[in-house]
């Protein structure tokens, strides 16, 4: 035989209803196949590839055959399957009078816009210019200037005695650190307490330095800190500048965040000057005219003391050596004590002005203040609803109700300090008396 497989035909052969042994094939070795099987797996894998090529075709842009398209949906096109927007930019952003029903004029011809329209600027926000600038005391607006700065002449630290009872402030240690008790027996110490020797201060807008102006330096009570309290629940800069007074703010750190009234370097002859001198030059600075130095140096001083504050007040005014510079006192519920150095101040300073405002906390301190008073002939009234002149004495009880935890944004009136300044500022006869008390220093 030849090399080549001989195939033979073995027929197809029944076993019975419904079974049929396929016809075999056999090569030259003796080996089968059924035909039949191999055509239906070669079927079968036609069947899988199939799918798989249809949609590449179409991917391709290969148009599908007649036998495709008669059992399968024609494809359609990216574009059609994909449509995109009905719209395009300018259609959906339209001005209003392009949407509008009536008809539609012919658009005016595109202004440009300044950048200054763009962007007006915002209150107390000016956009820079090219236009050539005054000098600084000739320009009236500036920002609002509020500041911590350090001051050697501030409350604390303090290393000398308690002129209450002659001993060392300090009168506490532990190892190295050092604290003060006080009456009470709690003890603070330097560190945490009695350290921090920045004073908050604040120049309105509106300040002018050539103008007759005022210092109000403001000694804050007990459990208070100058950011927490002073400037952000008391509101002091916010009042001074919406008084209209010409006046800045100075307001010493005490104890920090402590049930203690003392006074610091306060307590100490010459105190105050000495705080004020050294403010003069930090003010100067901070308005940016250093030459304003000598004129913050003159310039007259209205205390205003809350709570605790009263001791500050009450040794600024026997000891602290600013004399005639002093032009008012405001206690808000701060007499507590100290009622001899409040009574001696009012009697020898009859141009100057003094204000108590009270709760039924101090009311009988301060009935007491009045009638020392009385006792020493000066007369006083006992409302606000009056001008504030030169010599006015002022006691104000407040109703029940006001607390005192509120009381420097909420006594007799809301935002006290406030009120008084400002009648400050409407009393010719106190404006004159500040100008000339300036002036002659």
């Amino acid at each position: 035989m030849a090399d080549a497989a001989l195939w033979r035909d073995a027929g197809a052969r029944s076993l019975g209803p419904g079974v049929m042994i396929e016809p075999v094939q056999c090569d030259r070795h003796g080996r089968t196949a059924s035909a039949l099987s191999r055509a239906r797996r070669r079927l079968r894998a036609l069947a899988l590839i199939a799918p798989l090529t249809l949609p590449l075709a179409h991917c391709g842009g290969a148009p599908p055959s007649p036998t495709a398209s008669r059992s399968v949906t024609a494809a359609a096109s990216f574009n059609d399957r994909f449509p995109g927007p009905q719209d395009d930019f300018a259609d959906r952003f339209q001005a209003a009078e392009m949407i509008s029903p009536q008809p539609v004029e012919a658009a005016p011809p595109k202004r440009i816009v300044t950048t200054a329209e763009r962007f007006p600027a915002r209150s107390g926000v000016q956009m820079a210019s090219l236009a050539p600038q005054l000098p600084f005391h000739q320009q009236r607006e500036r920002d609002e200037l509020t500041t911590l700065v350090g001051l050697q002449s501030s409350a604390f630290p303090y290393l000398g005695k308690n002129p209450r009872t002659d001993e060392p402030f300090l009168n506490v240690s532990d190892g190295p650190r050092r604290g003060h008790r006080g009456p009470g027996g709690r003890v603070y110490w330097q560190d945490q307490t009695y350290a921090d020797n920045r004073v908050l201060m604040h120049v309105p807008r509106q300040f002018d330095i050539d103008r007759p102006g005022v210092i109000v330096v403001f000694f804050h009570g007990n459990g208070a800190t100058l950011e927490r309290d002073v400037r952000d629940r008391q509101l002091l800069p916010q009042q001074i500048s919406n008084s209209g007074a010409n006046a800045v703010l100075l307001a010493p750190q005490l104890a920090v965040d402590a049930v203690d009234s003392s006074a610091g370097k306060f307590w100490q002859p010459g105190g105050l000057k000495r705080f004020l001198a050294e403010s003069a030059q930090h003010l100067a600075q901070l308005t940016g005219d250093p030459s304003s130095a000598k004129k913050f140096a003159a310039m007259p001083v209205v205390i205003v003391a809350y709570s605790g504050g009263y001791v500050p007040a009450a040794w600024s005014l026997a000891v602290g050596g600013a004399g005639e510079r002093i032009r008012g006192v405001v206690l808000l519920d701060a007499v507590y004590g100290e009622l001899d150095k409040f009574a001696g101040w009012i009697e020898r300073n009859r141009s100057a002005f003094f204000v108590s405002s009270y709760t039924r906390y101090t009311r009988r301190h301060d009935e007491e203040l009045m009638r020392l008073l009385r006792d020493k002939g000066v007369s006083y009234a006992e409302d606000f609803d009056r001008p504030l002149k030169p010599g006015s004495v002022i006691f104000v009880e407040t109703e029940d109700g006001i607390t005192h935890r509120d009381y420097v944004t909420q006594a007799w009136t809301k935002n006290p300090v406030q009120t008084v300044l400002a009648k400050l500022a409407g009393s010719p006869s106190l404006t004159r008396l500040a100008a000339n008390e300036g002036a002659g220093r």
